[in-house]
């Protein structure tokens, strides 16, 4: 990958430069915030006031900033079995009002997936450590890292006593991981308000397909979370008693579960593909255009082999095809040593990635109905029941909205190269949400690296990354303040408070 032969000048020179000078502190900051353990997919009362912990620093970083911050109470959640957690607030944060200049709004969320080093870390997650220029810690990349390099570009350029280009709001949420509790509920509501002003919102929440080639993201697969239980009775087993006389729970559920996909990767659910979109040939062209090495990709992935051999195959099944995974068995004996009991109740968890045209509601009743057929075969005297305990639909980017161009001439600033223009097979619901109900352009800019290992064990992101996604937001301010500056100029009436 090219890079750029030498620093711009004038102010984003700078800029550049003080990013360099000053990238020890950002690591710093990012060391201190990964720190906090903000995991929201364990419902504890413990780690739902570490995710405070982490609200309320964030909050801080914002006002030091000079920033308005309001931060807004989301009430509570009703577990299953009763207990009642708070759901974390929302921060609301505004940083310039200036009417002659575009208003960008940036989303980021605070809270991270679970970690132990025990689970396979090489070092403590919660500790960021350095090896090799990797920054190693949970939330490091997802998605930590990315808003404090938003944060730091902001600073940029109040330490240089420079005004900002555009005027910029924060919304930040301590709750993505777990689904984004009440943040739709929020949105509706800030919708004249917060948002009326927001002429566009960047999410940096996704990686490159690339180790080193940057990317944009066009569009990304929704994501149907289901649970299915398998009961006999609330209490266990022991196997020398009733091994054999009774149908197990555990038995039936690797059943359901083994029918759900097959080797090669298709799911075996009736009619799950029928509304799948198309594929055009416009469309297969774009995949061959996509800068993939396969053989890179597969090492840094540390995989074997893939169940496809070809680039275009690889990018079509993580992109535009719906998948099948299995998390994991709620219920059974997963610790070290030789414990023979039947599992009276057991759970599985298992999603479906969504894409274009894809229905929740339609895909929640297909995997009912089949997992019932299969339920039957058993003859089983246990009870079954399937619960789909997430919908979400997948989102497609308008690559045509003003800030894609700032954006592609803000990475060529940075980067020296054009990015690619690349699809996520993950799910971040804000997007559709923002869309939707806000109908303004949305921006997907991520700065992570296809290596760095979101959710997985030893999450990293490059120092490299960090420090030169920090530049990359800082000259997108200044890519869409020339593009503001021109619209004005052809339409001097396009930004009034009357056309708002």
């Amino acid at each position: 990958m090219s890079a750029p032969s030498s620093r711009p000048a004038g102010l984003l020179g700078r800029v550049f430069q003080y990013i360099d000078l000053h990238q020890d502190e950002f690591v710093q900051t990012l060391r201190e915030w990964v720190a906090v353990e903000s995991d929201s997919i364990q419902p504890v009362p413990r780690l739902r006031e570490e995710l405070f912990t982490m609200m309320s620093l964030a909050a801080e970083e914002l006002r030091r900033l000079g920033a308005n911050v309001d931060v807004v109470d989301s009430g509570s959640q009703k577990l299953p079995d009763g207990q009642t957690l708070p759901i974390l607030p929302v921060i609301l944060a505004e940083l310039g009002n200036d009417p002659k200049k575009a208003t960008v709004c940036f989303y980021g969320h605070l809270d991270v997936q679970p970690a132990r080093q025990e689970d396979g870390w090489l070092t403590d997650p919660y500790t960021l450590t350095e090896v090799d220029g990797k920054l190693y810690g949970r939330g490091a990349t997802d998605n930590k890292g990315p808003v404090l390099a938003w944060i730091n570009a902001v600073s940029t350029f109040q330490a240089l006593e420079e005004d900002l280009p555009v005027n910029l709001k924060f919304i930040m949420e301590g709750m993505e991981e777990a689904g984004s509790l009440a943040l739709e509920e929020l949105v509706r509501r800030e919708k004249n308000r917060f948002f009326s002003s927001v002429d566009y919102i960047v999410i940096s929440d996704n990686l490159w397909i690339s180790r080193r080639k940057p990317a944009l993201i066009c569009g990304m697969r929704g994501n149907s979370y289901f649970t299915v239980e398998v009961k006999c009775r609330d209490q266990g087993f022991h196997s020398g008693t009733f091994g054999g006389i009774l149908n197990e729970p555990m038995a039936d559920l690797i059943a359901l579960l083994g029918g759900l996909v097959d080797a090669s990767g298709r799911i075996l659910v009736p009619a799950i593909y029928d509304h799948v979109a198309p594929l055009t040939e416009e469309e297969k062209k774009g995949y061959e255009a996509i800068d993939l090495d396969l053989e890179e990709y597969r090492n840094s992935s540390q995989v074997k082999r893939f169940l496809f051999d070809t680039k275009e195959e690889i990018l079509m099944h993580l992109w535009r095809y719906p998948s099948l995974s299995i998390h994991g068995i709620e219920g059974a004996f997963d610790e070290p040593g030789a414990k023979t009991v039947i599992p009276g109740r057991v759970t599985g968890k298992f999603s479906i990635r969504l894409v274009p045209h894809m229905n929740t509601s339609v895909v929640e009743k297909q995997v009912e109905q089949h997992l019932e057929y299969i339920f039957s075969k058993r003859n089983s005297s246990n009870q079954m029941s399937v619960s789909m305990a997430l919908g979400l639909l997948p989102w497609t980017a308008n690559i045509t909205d003003n800030q894609y161009p700032a954006a592609k001439k803000a990475i060529k600033t940075v980067f020296g190269t054009e990015p690619d223009m690349i699809q996520d097979g993950s799910t971040i619901p804000i997007a559709r949400i923002f869309q939707d109900i806000i109908q303004k352009s949305v921006l997907m800019l991520p700065l992570g690296a296809v290596d760095d290992g979101e959710h997985a064990q030893n999450e990293k992101i490059n120092r490299w990354n960090y420090i030169e996604g920090s530049k990359l937001f800082a000259a997108f301010f200044l890519e869409v303040a020339q593009l503001h500056s021109d619209d004005l100029l052809t339409d001097p009436l396009s930004h009034t408070p009357e056309r708002e």
